[in-house]
């Protein structure tokens, strides 16, 4: 929930951000923040995947792996539903990547995530009138019903599936053990659904929502320099 200025110099307090939309716009974290371990290293923490790989001061600490959670008779099962699915949709441009493997999740693109900035936002626009990824949703929630798989919406052309229980909430295990005041999370998939709602409304964290880069930057100095988020 989101709360008014309470920060204190005397307080440790981590600021916690999601990326696509929030400081960057939609990309992968290298792409966004910086290429190889560049990015690794700029931050006391990354947790990428929904914090299914986790670094501090720029060393590994763990990954999880999807494959040894749900097992490959799953995994096979719903990559081949999806891959069905998709074939059935049709839409102005398709392009690659519709179904990209990932260490703690696997991500569903329905126009393929190696279409344009163009294309990009051309599908978000279409799914926001049509709702193809929200059906796409829940037809696998129907097809998967029992299996300890979640869903959820993320950027602006796909979703991700993941183990129930690995969503972005994996990283305040870490964080509980830092001996923090208070962790400040900002995002803008806050919404139930979104891949932001857990933790947005995790009693661990003070959430804020955001809709671009440039509000996360007017929250911050609201927040730390005592400036109007309604400033330039």
């Amino acid at each position: 929930m989101e709360e008014p200025n309470v920060f204190s110099s005397d307080r440790t307090i981590l600021c916690l951000f999601d990326v696509d939309g929030t400081l960057t716009a939609p990309r992968e974290i290298a792409e966004q923040l910086g290429e190889g371990d560049d990015v690794i290293r700029k931050f006391d923490y990354v947790f990428a995947e929904n914090g299914t790989v986790q670094y501090k001061d720029g060393k590994l600490l763990s990954k999880y792996a999807i494959q040894n959670q749900i097992g490959e008779e799953l995994l096979q099962d719903l990559i081949n539903f999806c891959l069905g699915y998709m074939g059935l949709i049709k839409l102005p441009k398709k392009r690659g990547t519709f179904i990209e493997f990932r260490n703690g999740m696997i991500n569903i693109s329905p126009v393929g995530r190696s279409c344009t900035a163009e294309e990009r936002i051309e599908f978000s626009e279409i799914d926001k009138r049509e709702k193809i990824r929200e059906k796409f949703v829940t037809a696998l929630k129907e097809e998967f019903a029992g299996k300890g798989l979640q869903f959820t919406k993320g950027g602006l052309i796909s979703f991700d599936v993941f183990p129930e229980g690995w969503d972005k909430r994996l990283c305040l295990e870490l964080l509980d053990r830092e001996g923090l005041d208070s962790i400040y999370f900002f995002g803008n998939e806050t919404s139930d659904g979104g891949n932001d709602y857990e933790i947005f409304n995790d009693p661990r964290t003070i959430g804020f929502t955001v809709f671009s880069p440039e509000d996360t930057v007017r929250f911050c100095r609201e927040l730390f320099f005592d400036a109007s988020p309604h400033e330039p």
